[in-house]
């Protein structure tokens, strides 16, 4: 499965040329001298980009680095349009930013199904001669060339969409998470960097709803540096609305492991730290009431926190109650902000 889930692809774009247009005349066998019927040239290919809700990974663009469209056909007599060149559309998964791969400007995100956004535009297509006709000049005999097409390389970068992003270290039982409260098989194993990519999965809820939960491969101190995974984990925290931190109870400095952890989220996009965060303490059937009750002096005072434990089936209920009604609030906020103009979150009205 890893080796199928691609999240990054540099690909080498080129769109149509535009077909030249036509300097034709008007000859017939009634007409001897007729003025310009020229057509316009066709528009060269575009090269666009469509989100599709069935598509998970970039892998069809892996090997595919040469993208090229089909060039606009010339114009002709009788007003005759030459044909556009064929488009390429590419399909790629919800949560795709386009990137100049020169200068880094993200140029647009791919969000809904079905969302068309073009890539590289074709040339246009060249005017006939019929649109020169004036008073003084009846039979224009020249007529425009069409426009080349454009040739650059494009990045693509997969940023996962999801209700909830698992923030921890390697082994802090995230997959473990996941694979019980949602039917995602993610691989779990005693040591680190288990996931290798970012595992979805779908938590019923009360009442027929549900949220979508994330499982990415775990952080390490000096992750916004590029090491460990890196760029490739925390690219994908960036779409989640909530961020669930996951810290084991037998962690010998809770606080300042998640601190390490928040600290990691600013140095790579200091906007990750003003998104809603919940604590959850793993492993916690080892814990005692006594010892729950020492370790909660030990927690961050700025965030709710709940002690769960995946394998034996404690706290989860609890959590999923609470990460419900974050997420809610998130979106209504984020809602009325879109409509309202509010300032984004973490900025100052």
């Amino acid at each position: 499965m890893s080796g199928n889930f691609v999240d990054y692809v540099k690909i080498c774009c080129r769109s149509g040329k535009g077909g030249a247009g036509s300097a034709h005349l008007l000859r017939n066998k009634l007409t001897a001298k007729g003025g310009p019927d020229g057509g316009d040239g066709g528009r060269g290919g575009h090269i666009l980009l469509r989100g599709n809700r069935n598509v998970w990974t970039l892998l069809a663009l892996k090997y595919r680095k040469h993208i090229l469209a089909g060039s606009g056909d010339n114009g002709s007599s009788n007003n005759k349009f030459g044909a556009d060149g064929e488009d390429i559309i590419l399909e790629v998964p919800l949560g795709t930013v386009a990137k100049d791969a020169e200068t880094g400007e993200v140029e647009f995100e791919i969000t809904e199904h079905n969302e068309e956004r073009v890539l590289l535009s074709g040339g246009r297509g060249g005017l006939g001669n019929s649109h020169f006709k004036t008073s003084t000049n009846q039979t224009p005999r020249y007529a425009q060339p069409g426009e080349p097409g454009q040739e650059s390389w494009k990045i693509l970068e997969l940023k996962t969409l999801a209700d909830v992003g698992l923030v921890g270290f390697p082994n802090a039982g995230k997959s473990t998470l996941l694979s019980v409260i949602t039917a995602a098989k993610p691989k779990i194993a005693n040591y680190a960097f288990t996931t290798l990519v970012p595992n979805l999965g779908i938590v019923s809820y009360r009442d027929s709803r549900s949220f979508v939960m994330a499982d990415i491969p775990g952080i390490i101190e000096d992750a916004h540096q590029g090491k460990g995974l890196g760029f490739r984990f925390l690219r994908h925290i960036e779409r989640n609305a909530t961020l669930l931190f996951m810290i084991p109870c037998d962690t010998e400095n809770i606080r300042k492991e998640y601190d390490i952890l928040l600290n990691e989220l600013q140095q790579y996009n200091e906007e990750l730290i003003h998104k809603p965060r919940i604590l959850a303490i793993t492993k916690s059937d080892m814990l005692d009431e006594e010892l729950k009750e020492m370790l909660k002096a030990e927690l961050p005072d700025d965030l709710p926190a709940v002690f769960i434990s995946s394998v034996a089936q404690q706290g989860l209920q609890e959590l999923k109650d609470l990460l419900w009604t974050t997420i809610s609030e998130y979106k209504a906020i984020d809602e009325a902000r879109k409509q309202s103009h509010f300032p984004d979150w973490g900025e100052e009205e």
